[in-house]
């Protein structure tokens, strides 16, 4: 079977390693901005083209004979890969346009739980003029503040972390309204963590809860970034979580699922992915995306036991509910290195030299690949994961390898460890009283 592979980053990495572990054997073939080595070893042919290149992608999937495709980022899900795709007889592991849409305009998924009743949906208002904006935040008083569009994970601020009052809310706001619509809503206090799950249109299959960190800093310090590692438990929930807390948010995923075939009349076919906050009155949605987490994909492929290439056959002819899933009950700790400086000032272009990483997995991201050398652009560099029994085995796993990569990298220390996940442990048993 000829499968192709949209995109180039770590998340990618891990996707491609997921199918060429099938017991199909399958050909597998890549089409990515930028040429990641770990994909191009995995592959009998690649393409350097934007992902977003509609007639490209279609135009390079038929001329490799490709029977099934997996968009992985964003961005091209939201210019109609998939639509283009299906259109020329190719199945695709990714939503169409119609329904990842719940990703690209954060103002109509609101809109959309709203209307449809979905529980975890904010107090919330969308703007397009600064004077009800600014006058919304002080009625709310503590507020999230978030682009409509895609801003790579990195565009929402919240009120106690990067904006320290009400006038630095309103001053965002006014920034943001220069370019688009802005949604303004309620704060919530707690845990985030992250669930995400294979679709066919009606059936979900969940993988286990990851919890991701934004921040840059240790002790989750600094400004936002697209992710600077994440960890799952060996089992479905995280240590902070009740079983009950996942099921409420199974259950938010399910009957979003339900409620976009309504609304677009069009099944949601490939990844949804939750983001939610559990406060203590249970799991509230941040924001829902269209497709993997980037570092969360590298934690869950990881434990995935049933084979990739089954699964995204079942998700595209609508027959997952058919299919035992299963993963490895073991704990995994992903953690990545960046350029230093990253985010505000990183140094690109500084070869990167990987030593004895031991049992570790890695995953390249942003990086590029020049006369046998690897080298870091402006973003994330190298992702590696740790996979043990307990949480702690994981993280030892991971940190060993991340000190046997060399170059000038930076990477946060304290994902994983038991202090960092104590304190999330304390938090909610402070907010469930």
């Amino acid at each position: 079977m000829k499968i192709l592979l949209i995109g180039g980053g770590g998340r990618e990495h891990a996707i491609a390693e997921g199918i060429k572990k099938s017991k199909h054997n399958p050909s597998l073939y890549a089409l990515m901005a930028k040429k990641n080595p770990g994909i191009a070893a995995l592959c009998e042919d690649f393409l350097l083209e934007k992902e977003t290149e509609v007639e490209k992608v279609v135009e390079y999937a038929k001329a490799r004979n490709v029977e099934m495709a997996f968009v992985g980022p964003e961005a091209p899900l939201a210019t109609g890969v998939a639509d283009a795709l299906w259109d020329a007889g190719i199945p695709v592991v990714g939503p169409k346009k119609a329904c990842a849409i719940i990703e690209f305009d954060k103002a109509w998924a609101r809109n959309f739980m709203k209307k449809y009743g979905i529980e975890g949906c904010p107090a919330y208002e969308v703007f397009t003029e600064e004077k009800p904006a600014h006058a919304f935040i002080e009625k709310l008083g503590d507020v999230a503040v978030k682009p409509s569009g895609l801003t790579g994970g990195k565009g929402v601020k919240v009120m106690g972390d990067q904006l320290p009052d009400l006038e630095a809310a309103k001053a965002y706001t006014s920034e943001l309204l220069e370019k688009g619509s802005v949604v303004i809503e309620e704060r919530f206090i707690g845990e985030e963590f992250t669930l995400q799950a294979f679709v066919d249109g009606k059936s979900l299959v969940f993988f286990p809860a990851v919890q991701d960190h934004k921040r840059a800093y240790e002790g989750d310090l600094g400004p936002n970034t697209g992710g600077m590692g994440s960890y799952t438990d060996a089992g479905e929930i995280l240590p902070f979580m009740l079983p009950e807390d996942l099921e409420k948010a199974k259950k938010i995923m399910q009957d979003t699922v339900k409620a976009l075939s309504e609304e677009t009349g069009t099944g949601y076919q490939g990844i949804l992915y939750g983001q939610f906050i559990l406060t203590a009155s249970g799991p509230k949605v941040v924001e829902f995306n269209a497709r993997f987490g980037d570092p969360e994909a590298m934690n869950v492929i990881s434990l995935l036991e049933t084979d990739f290439v089954d699964i995204m056959s079942a998700v595209v002819k609508g027959t997952l509910g058919d299919l035992p899933v299963s993963f490895s009950k073991k704990a995994t700790v992903c953690k990545y290195a960046v350029p230093a400086g990253y985010p505000e000032n990183p140094e690109k272009d500084s070869e990167v030299t990987v030593g004895d990483i031991g049992d570790a997995s890695i995953y390249y991201a942003s990086v590029y690949e020049k006369e046998g050398k690897v080298y870091t652009t402006s973003s994330r560099a190298i992702a590696v994961v740790g996979i043990a029994e307990t949480i702690a085995a994981a993280e030892k796993i991971a940190q060993n390898a991340l000190e046997n990569l060399h170059g000038k990298l930076f990477f946060r220390k304290d994902i994983g460890t038991t202090a960092l996940i104590q304190k999330r442990i304390d938090h909610m048993k402070e907010l469930r009283g």
